[in-house]
């Protein structure tokens, strides 16, 4: 008994000496930065006090009468509902068919991909001329219908619709890899009693295909989830979050708290915030989604 004991002991030190770079990782560039935010959150440290005085909850309080924060809180979850489920749906379509294209299967996955590439400054330039009023890519091809393009990034109604095409062209080809590799895993032998047995291939899909990519969709609905929150170059180039705040964020706002306002309290109360929406978004996705999981 002592000597398993000795063994398990030595087997579960060995695991975590394997796991010590990336809990060390883990601790200096997350943990701490986050207990470092809090703390700061509950100062005042802007341009007005050289030295952070303590407040307590007041950022907090001059947040939740903010219209402008619960404006941009707003806008955040309407780009996450527009680009979360349609980026995941997408991806899986893009997905099945790059698995099942027999003749230049390379070329297919490689085109699907190719935005994923290219960096997010870029990406913004790129659809800042797509999206210019009268000279763009979008209002010349109205034009040929004899439609006159409206000023996508510049009306409030439309800049968000515009910013969550983007993403979506951007993202879905990222996503479509975690699926080509969930479906090459599959059993063939699942597909070849299905056709035996002359299921339909909606059926199939419904059945089959689909309960075993839970994992899979899990792990990207939480990654595209982050995503909604975290990608904000684009709106350095192409918006500063207008007009009118119609397409600011919530990090952007937290940036240019930060460092255009230099109020370094509120940005750590707006950062205290943030993290907290998405694990409780991500806790509700993991517990939800884990009941219709299949694992193998």
């Amino acid at each position: 008994m002592a000597a398993r004991r000795r063994r398990a002991w030595k087997m579960n030190a060995f695991a975590w000496l394997l796991l010590l770079p990336s809990l060390i990782f883990l601790l200096v560039f997350t943990l701490y930065p986050v207990a470092g935010a809090l703390k700061l959150s509950l100062f005042q440290a802007d341009l007005g006090t050289p030295q952070p005085s303590f407040i307590g909850l007041d950022n907090y309080k001059s947040m939740a009468e903010d219209s402008v924060f619960w404006k941009v809180v707003n806008n955040n979850i309407w780009f996450a509902i527009g680009t979360v489920p349609t980026s995941i749906l997408l991806s899986l379509l893009m997905a099945m068919f790059a698995n099942k294209v027999m003749r230049a299967r390379g070329l297919v996955r490689t085109a699907f991909f190719y935005p994923t590439v290219v960096p997010m400054i870029a990406i913004g330039n790129i659809w800042l001329f797509i999206y210019t009023p009268e000279y763009g890519m979008v209002s010349r091809f109205l034009e040929t219908f004899g439609i006159k393009g409206p000023n996508w990034l510049g009306t409030p109604d439309l800049v968000m619709w515009a910013m969550i095409i983007m993403i979506v062209w951007k993202e879905a080809g990222y996503f479509m890899l975690f699926y080509l590799a969930g479906l090459q895993n599959i059993s063939e032998e699942l597909y070849e009693s299905a056709r035996v047995d002359g299921v339909p291939a909606w059926r199939v899909f419904w059945r089959i295909t689909f309960p075993l990519l839970m994992p899979t969709t899990l792990f990207v609905s939480i990654i595209a989830l982050t995503n909604s929150f975290k990608l904000v170059d684009h709106l350095w180039i192409m918006t500063k979050g207008g007009p009118e705040n119609a397409s600011n964020l919530l990090l952007f706002y937290i940036y240019e708290t930060a460092f255009s306002f230099w109020d370094q309290g509120m940005a750590s109360a707006l950062t205290t915030v943030m993290i907290i929406l998405l694990l409780v978004l991500a806790a509700i996705q993991f517990f939800g989604f884990d009941r219709r999981i299949h694992y193998r």
